[in-house]
């Protein structure tokens, strides 16, 4: 009996375990392509519906070039605070700003055949950035590096090429990239592992209840349009197709861009978090002034108005002021281009264009503003007044109002009818 009870423990011991291992939720979340604000926005939500959830356990799934600076920093705040225990998984690269990231996690685990490092700051032209942005850089990886107990002269030298280590760099003055059995080797990866089931594995969550946290449609929209390359493409876009809409006659392909362009714009920045109502509204408010001003001229005051209006609400809804007014200011030196082209090649013509009747109408369509007096050339008359030159003359048995082509014509001198040019008659003085 008392052995029957013991089986009974030992069976509820293990049931209790497997049902306690079952229990457990992990989220698997992809941090994929170049690092900018849309992923940022990506990812906050998806901790926080992790942690909603009663989450154990983040693995971020990493594969990204790099990207932002910016976006990298608030990411690994994002996950550094997660209440979870969370692991970066490597299944491609973590190159630059991903490798920031992957550091930012509790752990790290690779794949064969994947990288990690690389991650020096390079400013808009391609080139590495100044003293300052370097050295504030190479800080947040010595930081990130230090957070879980690792060697910080590694995360110096993937920011770094002057520091030497010969031993991981094919040349000298090359940043440093770690692969997956390296970075094992020098404690920059706890786990090299083929897939995720065997990850799992390696932390004791193969029982776990997995939930893949996915891209939305309109997340994948976010990150896409609030990328800092095509912010400007977006604008330049959207203001060149509105000047086309407004140069010429009808609703068409160039406002329909423009409109869409600008759209997106707005759309992404409200998906990714940065554009409120606020900057929507203002943008609506600054259109319509910049329509008043088209139809209702009013010196200035509404366009100006409204460009200001429209321009505050672009900043408004960026995350970066720095990123928009440069984005602005190509847009508006390629509209200015536009306007220059198209007044040089068509001619001057504009919305105003739409307020001008072009069709004409004459004597072929049988409309006569004035009666024509074509018939009285050549027909004599008398003068009835003197004529100084405009006066009245007797034309058989007509009196008509006329003008002497020369000078003074005494009353009562006979005349003769030289021109009619609508209602004005021009008479000569006949010689008697």
């Amino acid at each position: 009996m008392g052995l029957f009870l013991l089986l009974l423990f030992i069976l509820g011991v293990n049931t209790g375990e497997a049902n306690q291992s079952s229990d457990q939720l992990v989220y698997v979340v992809p941090v994929e392509q170049t690092v900018e604000r849309g992923l940022e926005a990506f990812l906050e939500r998806s901790v926080n519906e992790a942690e909603e959830a009663g989450a154990d356990h983040i693995i971020f799934e990493i594969d990204t070039p790099g990207g932002a600076v910016d976006a990298a920093g608030n990411i690994a705040s994002i996950i550094q605070d997660a209440p979870m225990k969370t692991t970066a998984y490597v299944t491609e690269e973590a190159m630059s700003a991903g490798a920031f990231i992957a550091l930012s996690a509790d752990e790290i685990a690779m794949a064969p055949g994947t990288e990690m490092g690389a991650a020096q700051v390079i400013d808009g032209s391609g080139n590495a950035a100044g003293d300052k942005a370097q050295s504030r850089w190479e800080a947040n990886m010595k930081g990130a590096a230090e957070l879980n107990n690792r060697n910080p002269e590694y995360a110096v030298a993937m920011a770094d090429p002057s520091i030497d280590l010969p031993e991981y760099r094919a040349e000298k003055g090359e940043l440093l990239s770690l692969t997956a059995s390296e970075a094992r080797e020098v404690n920059y990866a706890e786990y090299v592992v083929d897939d995720r089931e065997e990850l799992l594995a390696a932390l004791n969550m193969s029982e776990a209840d997995v939930q893949e946290f996915e891209v939305s449609l309109a997340e994948q929209i976010a990150r896409f349009v609030t990328n800092p390359v095509l912010i400007p493409i977006l604008l330049s876009v959207g203001s060149i197709g509105l000047i086309l809409e407004l140069y010429s006659p009808g609703f068409g392909i160039p406002g329909i861009l423009g409109i869409a362009s600008l759209f997106l714009f707005f759309f992404g920045h409200a998906i990714a978090g940065f554009a409120g109502l606020e900057s929507i509204i203002l943008f609506a408010v600054g259109f319509v002034l910049l329509l008043v001003e088209i139809f209702i001229p009013g010196f200035g005051i509404f366009g100006i108005t409204g460009i200001g209006a429209i321009i505050g609400s672009m900043v408004l809804a960026s995350f970066s002021t720095l990123n928009i007014v440069i984005s602005i200011l190509i847009a508006a030196i390629l509209s200015v281009v536009a306007i220059i082209v198209l007044f040089t090649m068509f001619g001057k013509k504009g919305p105003m264009q739409r307020f001008v009747l072009h069709d004409s109408v004459g004597g072929e369509e049988g409309f006569i503003s004035n009666e024509s007096r074509d018939e009285l050339i050549g027909e004599t008359g008398v003068s009835l007044t003197s004529l100084r030159p405009s006066g009245s003359i007797q034309l058989n048995d007509e009196r008509l109002d006329v003008i002497s082509e020369g000078g003074y014509i005494e009353k009562g001198k006979h005349v003769k009818v030289v021109d009619a040019e609508g209602s004005r008659i021009i008479v000569r003085e006949m010689n008697e």
